[in-house]
This record gives C-alpha cells, sequence and structure tokens, in this order.
C-alpha cells in the first residue's frame, strides 16, 4: 500500500528588493530539491517582497532558508487578510493545537511589525499589536531574547509614489528562520585571492543555486579565474574543480588585482581561497587548460557546470592557437611558459561550452552561465541552444543603457550522441548570435557616447 504523501503546510517568505529577476528560478530550483511548491495565488505576483509557500516540513523550510540568498526571511503562515477583519477572520480559523506549542504560559515571546513601502509610528504599531489579543498568548513578553517571534507584515504595494492608507495584504506568523549574513561572509573585498572579474558573492551563491548545487556533487568551471563560483558551490558541500588557459591566474603569479599591491603574493592562488573559508577538503584541482579543447576522458563527469565566461570588455577571450592559425599574439608567462593566442570569437566559446555542457553532464545536471547581451538587438532567438539541454530560466543583469548580461541556466535531458555534435549549425541558431561577436565594440561605443554626452551637457 503506498504512504499517504505529508500534508503541506503555508510558509511566508520575506525577500531582498534587489536581483529580482533572479528570485523566482532561485526559489523554484530550491524548492525542487526539498520538494516543496508555490502556492497558486502567489505566482501572479513575483515582484512582491512577501510569497506563499507549500513546504512538507519546518526542516525544509529552515533548509531553504539556509541556502537562498534572495530571501531575507521565513514565518509559518498562521493568518493571511486584505485587511485586518480578513486577517483576524483567518487566525480565527487556524488550528489551535497548532499554535498551542508556542504559546505556553513557561514560554517568553515577542511581536515584530514589518511593513513594506510604508512607514508606522510607535502608536499605529502598539495598536496593531492590541488588536491580536484574541490570540491564546501565556507565556511572557521578553523583547530582548524571546524563545518565540512573531511578526505582522504588512504590504502597501510596490509604488512609493502612491501609497494606500491601508495595506493590500496582511500576514501573521511565527519567526523560522533567517539570514543574510552568508553574502557579507563571503565578500570579495575580504578575500585572499581576487582577480579583475572575480564575481560579486551574492550572484555567486545565486548561480549555484540556480544549478541546483548539493552535497557529494561534482562542480566545474571551465573558466575558473581566480575560483570564485568554485567557493559558492564548495560551501554546499560539492566537490569542485576547474581550468582556464591563462598559467598565472591558476597558480597565482603575476600582477595583483588589488589595489595598492603590485604583485600577488606566494600564497594567492584558488586553494588558499577554499582554505579562508574551511573548505580546502572539497577542492579537486584547477588545470591549465583551453576550455575549446577538452582534456576530460569521455562520459558524464559533472553533475553542474557554473561558469562566467569571459567576453571581453576586461579580460580577452583567447584560446591556444597554432603556427597554421592566424596568430594573434604570443604570451609568455611569470615561469617561461609560452603559448600562442589566438581569437576565440563570442559565438564560438558559447556553443563550445553548450557541446560540452552537453557531453560531460550527467542526465538532470544543470549548465550556469552568463551571456552578455547587446540590448538593443536582443531577442531571445539569439539565446544559444541544444538539443541535449533545456533552458530552464532566463535573467538580466543591467550593466549599462545599451548592454546587459543574462544568467542562463539549462538542464540536460537527452543522452548526448554523436550526431548531436555539431546540432547547432543545423537549426540556424548559430548565425543569428555571430552578431554578438562585436559585443566589446558595441559595448564601449556605447561608454565613449555616453562620456562625450556628459562633457557636453557640462558645457552648458
Amino acid at each position: 500500500m503506498a504512504l499517504a504523501a505529508p500534508a503541506l503546510r503555508r510558509y511566508l517568505l520575506l525577500l531582498a528588493q534587489e536581483h529580482l529577476e533572479f528570485r523566482l528560478p532561485e526559489i523554484t530550483s530550491l524548492l525542487s530539491l526539498c520538494g516543496g511548491q508555490f502556492s497558486g495565488e502567489q505566482e501572479i505576483r513575483v515582484n512582491s517582497p512577501f510569497w506563499i509557500l507549500n513546504i512538507p516540513s519546518e526542516e525544509m523550510a529552515r533548509g531553504l532558508m539556509k541556502r537562498t540568498v534572495c530571501a531575507k526571511s521565513i514565518f509559518e503562515l498562521w493568518g493571511h487578510g486584505r485587511s485586518a477583519g480578513e486577517l483576524c477572520a483567518s487566525l480565527k480559523s487556524y488550528p489551535v493545537d497548532k499554535m498551542l506549542p508556542y504559546l505556553q504560559s513557561d514560554s517568553t515571546y515577542k511581536i515584530h511589525i514589518h511593513t513594506f513601502n510604508k512607514t508606522l509610528t510607535q502608536a499605529q504599531k502598539i495598536q496593531k499589536i492590541d488588536a491580536l489579543e484574541f490570540l491564546p498568548f501565556k507565556g511572557k513578553v521578553n523583547l530582548k531574547n524571546p524563545e518565540h517571534i512573531f511578526w505582522i507584515l504588512e504590504d502597501y504595494g510596490m509604488n512609493p509614489n502612491s501609497v494606500p492608507e491601508e495595506p493590500f495584504h496582511l500576514y501573521f506568523g511565527r519567526w523560522v528562520h533567517g539570514q543574510r549574513e552568508l553574502i557579507e561572509s563571503y565578500s570579495v573585498k575580504k578575500r585572499h585571492f581576487i582577480g579583475n572579474t572575480s564575481m560579486d558573492a551574492c550572484l555567486s551563491f545565486i548561480m549555484a543555486n540556480h544549478g541546483r548545487v548539493k552535497p557529494n556533487d561534482v562542480v566545474y568551471d571551465p573558466f575558473v579565474g581566480t575560483g570564485g563560483l568554485l567557493i559558492s558551490s564548495a560551501h554546499f558541500g560539492a566537490y569542485v574543480c576547474g581550468t582556464d588557459i591563462d598559467y598565472n591566474t591558476i597558480h597565482g603569479l603575476g600582477k595583483a588585482s588589488r589595489k595598492n599591491q603590485k604583485w600577488r603574493g606566494p600564497d594567492e592562488n584558488i586553494r588558499a581561497n577554499l582554505r579562508q573559508y574551511g573548505l580546502e577538503k572539497y577542492y579537486l584541482d584547477a588545470l591549465v587548460a583551453d576550455s575549446s579543447r577538452p582534456v576530460w576522458r569521455k562520459g558524464m563527469l559533472f553533475d553542474a557546470i557554473i561558469t562566467d565566461p569571459p567576453y571581453g570588455i576586461r579580460e580577452a577571450p583567447r584560446r591556444m592557437g597554432s603556427q597554421k592559425e592566424t596568430v594573434k599574439s604570443v604570451e609568455r608567462s611569470t615561469e617561461n611558459h609560452f603559448f600562442v593566442s589566438s581569437n576565440y570569437h563570442l559565438s564560438d566559446i558559447f556553443f563550445d561550452l553548450l557541446k560540452f555542457a552537453a557531453e560531460y553532464l550527467v542526465m538532470g545536471g544543470r549548465l550556469v552561465y552568463w551571456l552578455p547581451i547587446y540590448r538593443p538587438e536582443y531577442t531571445e532567438e539569439i539565446i544559444p541552444r541544444h538539443p541535449c539541454l533545456k533552458l530552464i530560466s532566463n535573467c538580466e543583469q543591467m550593466l549599462s543603457s545599451h548592454t546587459s548580461r543574462r544568467l542562463i541556466t539549462m538542464e540536460k535531458v537527452k543522452e548526448f550522441k554523436d550526431q548531436d555534435e555539431n546540432s547547432y549549425l543545423l537549426d540556424g541558431q548559430y548565425m543569428p548570435y555571430r552578431g554578438h561577436n562585436s559585443f566589446r565594440e558595441k559595448y564601449f561605443s556605447g561608454v565613449t557616447k555616453r562620456i562625450a554626452r556628459e562633457e557636453k551637457d557640462n558645457q552648458k
């Protein structure tokens, strides 16, 4: 006989109002890991800071909060309404047996009020708390160190120029868990080894969450740089590795990227970064290699590929060349290592990346990467595709008025076959994206025009 599924409980998520496009894919990915789902009534309010989730257990709710960087807190939702009367009716219908464990006479508690898009006076807050006197609280109030914290949350909409007298939505719940320290503790400003393109800590964790990285996964970054993306995956218990074409970066040699520091120190490298956060045991290795010429044995090796390919603004895209190719430059590393560098077009970078992911990801594994976009020419048709990979999410981060980058998340849904090797050449999607090989020129063209416009304005 089949076992009955655990009853879902309603929780309220309080989200940070930043990286709005990234929130839904992150929370959806994390919920899929723990078995939760969205309440249907909340799906259309994706920009709201308040989302109602259906989660089987409080343990799963805490697990969600330990990972997300897009949310501030989660609450066991006791009541919800569009007016004070509706909220009271909702609270009175909430099962008393679920309340009582947190309202005992030997317990302590406090009630906190949070408003979005409006500031209340202290008198107004007290009035709202007094309106809840019908709830069977038996414990003592302790404002400094209570055992249980209850929140009244009020939503006054998204328009700061038109704030209503009464909230659109009211919520009451028991605070379960909250954290925003993760971002600060992994701040790039405090990191031992950084480069010109080291990824912001918040975005690094978002990428790992979009990739559904979990303990004992193997995560790979083919453009590893200083290893910033490995850190977030290792934090979630994955074993991490990477490759990069730059010998000096892999070995922590040459000029430093940090201000007021000329040369990198003797222990500035990727391993030292992992060691800084107590994650060295998850570090497999980083190799000097050309991502366009994989060095891995054939097979499904990686649970996730999470990367930020170079797109030519601060770091030029490069691959290994030969004397027969059009040589761009001959470079010499600190340790007398020479290699011939040739042009590596953006279109080739991303289609090589998709082909690699299709071949080397496990089934259900995810590819998460950044795609640079010249906004006036953007259409969804230029997102690189592969028959083995399904597009999961596509989120935009603005770089300037005319450029942005999009965080693309794809999932492997079909086993790679030999006929998939050059499939992108057959469906007409390769040619549209070739126009973005001039992204760097378009980016700096916009910058030049902006500077000229500002100088002209200043002369008036």
